[in-house]
């Protein structure tokens, strides 16, 4: 029963970061804040999701598989979400208007005037 008990806690809890993540994809005013959230949610709710798989089978393999999961999606999100906020910052997607950009980040970035890579 117990083991219900904890199942259910993180399937539930799984459950609701997804929401929070697919909310923040709605709600947020520009792709840099959308990224984090849901790269943040959505690897946590994998997780839980994972822990969740791992609890309830229990056998050495579908352990070792979640936890094997849950190192990539870890290893990879972080990497995959700059990848996407970097090109969206050189192809110059309109930001949130309270972003604070670091004057030297265009130079260093090759951006030049409102996001044209290399242009005048």
């Amino acid at each position: 029963m117990i083991l219900e008990w904890v199942l259910s806690a993180l399937v539930l809890l799984s459950g609701f970061f997804a929401l929070i993540a697919g909310l923040g994809i709605l709600r947020l005013p520009d792709v840099l804040i959308r990224m984090h959230a849901t790269t943040k949610a959505g690897t946590l709710a994998s997780g839980l999701v994972m822990a969740a798989v791992a609890v309830g089978f229990g056998d050495a393999s579908t352990i070792a598989r979640a936890v094997a999961i849950v190192l990539f999606l870890m290893l990879t999100a972080p990497v995959a979400a700059h990848m996407i906020g970097r090109a969206a910052f050189r192809s110059g997607v309109k930001l949130w208007e309270p972003t604070v950009i670091d004057p030297d980040a265009r130079a260093k970035l090759g951006v030049r005037h409102h996001g044209t890579p290399g242009g005048d």
